[in-house]
């Protein structure tokens, strides 16, 4: 059995796309065990659906993560609906602080209070 040009560059095509598959899917399962090690009680995480948190407790029986998203509300999610885990950056950090220092952002009102630099204008009685 003789293979033409065009057989041949359909069977590398399909090595090469099976080679890619099996590569993709050992990145995902390596990204997966990083995360799955990366979360624990305390950790802030963001879940799939965009809500930021703070972990709570694990139960690893009911594959359920108690989230805590502000001070006194706890929700309850599956644990595979953890996305990521957050880790502050020094750019965050160096925001906040620029942003505190510097004057206000456009369209930002500012409390027009007058200081002790600005004169007093006084009325005269006439």
């Amino acid at each position: 059995m003789t293979f033409d040009p065009f057989t041949i560059i359909m069977l590398a095509v399909l090595a090469v796309l099976i080679f890619f598959m099996f590569r993709n899917s050992r990145k995902r399962q390596a990204d997966a065990r990083e995360l799955q090690s990366k979360v624990q009680p305390g950790a802030t995480v963001m879940t799939n659906f965009g809500v930021f948190g703070t972990i709570l407790s694990i139960d690893e029986e009911e594959n359920r993560v108690l989230l805590e998203t502000t001070p006194g509300v706890v929700l309850t999610v599956h644990r595979q609906t953890v996305a990521r885990v957050v880790e502050p950056s020094a750019t965050d950090q160096a925001a906040v602080t620029t942003s505190v220092e510097s004057g206000p952002e456009f369209g930002e009102r500012v409390d027009e209070t007058p200081n002790d630099e600005t004169p007093e204008i006084k009325k005269s009685d006439d």
